[in-house]
């Protein structure tokens, strides 16, 4: 088992490790996200980056990965690491952490992310900063990890002073992606030792659902709901002109506390972060937690019976009036331009 004492010499540690996710050998966006940010921080260490992953029947993947900005990648080959478990990728990165010394490792904080850095921060004796939503270097090298705290009401940031690797999840959608060039990076292919008896829980069979929206963090197209939808039905007529324009419908959280959405719909601090090319707000006062979440939209339409509230300040374009007479206008209207 790999360990990392307290008290070590953050001099012999360098350089950023970004743990890459894959889903059925494909590479997930949150993997481009961190590894542009990730590029943003080794600039300010003049240091390199490198892609760490894990799986098998990668390297149709890793060619189109490289071309990311990433310095190098390091593939970790093997049959036991195709499908995610948490023994298995925690035994191969903390055996490779403890030999490359990484100054700072980042992680998704998807549902793979939350399972993995945990424990993989505890396995190499280091701290972990969760939830991230903001990044940076300080003085003598310090990772300032910045996440929401208190119900997110306010932001803490957060530096990890006595161990290494400095270790953070990065939300997703927070980050902008690494834009995509004809760059090549060195790959480096492992074949990590794992045998069966490393892999306590072993996964019996994948079940895949298809889904007929994209995720809110993919999504181009939201429409989102808050307090003035004024019950499930309200969410019902929302549903209606995302499916004309081939969104997805998002919530603020007073109607997921009420039970009108599920929470996966939840968009904010405390939620998903979104950065849509059309968010419509209705019935949404535009509270900072929420404002947090989706304020890089390219374009946000509010519609509000209060002329006062929030949510118009960072809109593009506002509608005061009741979004249950203005939304079914819009729906009749696009109806009208549909073809015939």
């Amino acid at each position: 088992m790999s360990k990392v004492n307290r008290g070590i010499n953050p001099d012999e540690w360098r350089g950023i490790f970004v743990i890459a996710e894959q889903r059925s050998g494909q590479i997930q966006p949150i993997s481009i996200e961190m590894l542009g940010e990730a590029k943003k921080l080794a600039g300010k260490l003049k240091d390199d980056v490198t892609v760490i992953v894990l799986g098998d029947d990668m390297d149709e993947s890793l060619n189109d990965l490289c071309g990311y900005g990433a310095d190098k990648i390091i593939y970790c080959k093997h049959a036991k690491l195709k499908t995610y478990t948490t023994d298995a990728y925690t035994k191969v990165l903390a055996d490779l952490i403890a030999e490359r010394k990484p100054e700072i490792v980042i992680v998704g904080a998807t549902a793979i992310g939350r399972d993995l850095a945990p424990r993989l921060a505890a396995r190499v004796g280091t701290g972990l900063t969760a939830d991230c939503t903001g990044l940076d270097i300080g003085e003598e090298r310090m990772a300032l990890m910045t996440r929401p705290a208190f119900g997110g009401n306010l932001m803490a940031t957060i530096v990890c002073k006595e161990n290494r690797p400095q270790m953070a999840t990065v939300r997703p959608g927070v980050m902008e992606k690494a834009v995509h060039t004809d760059t090549v990076c060195k790959v480096e292919k492992i074949q990590p030792e794992i045998s069966d008896a490393d892999i306590i829980a072993k996964v019996t069979d994948v079940v895949l659902q298809k889904r007929e929206r994209p995720p809110l963090s993919e999504a181009d197209i939201i429409v989102a709901g808050g307090r003035g939808v004024k019950n499930p039905e309200g969410f019902e007529l929302l549903q209606s002109l995302a499916d004309k324009l081939g969104g997805v419908v998002g919530s603020s959280r007073a109607p997921v506390d009420s039970g009108w959405i599920s929470p996966d719909a939840q968009i904010g601090q405390t939620g998903t972060t979104v950065r849509p090319k059309l968010y419509i707000a209705c019935g949404i006062s535009g509270a900072i937690q929420h404002l947090a979440g989706m304020s890089e939209s390219q374009t946000i339409v509010a519609i509000n019976k209060d002329p006062n509230a929030p949510i118009h300040k960072v809109a593009h374009y506002s509608i005061v009036g009741d979004l249950f007479k203005i939304i079914p206008a819009l729906i009749q209207s696009i109806e009208e331009k549909e073809p015939k």
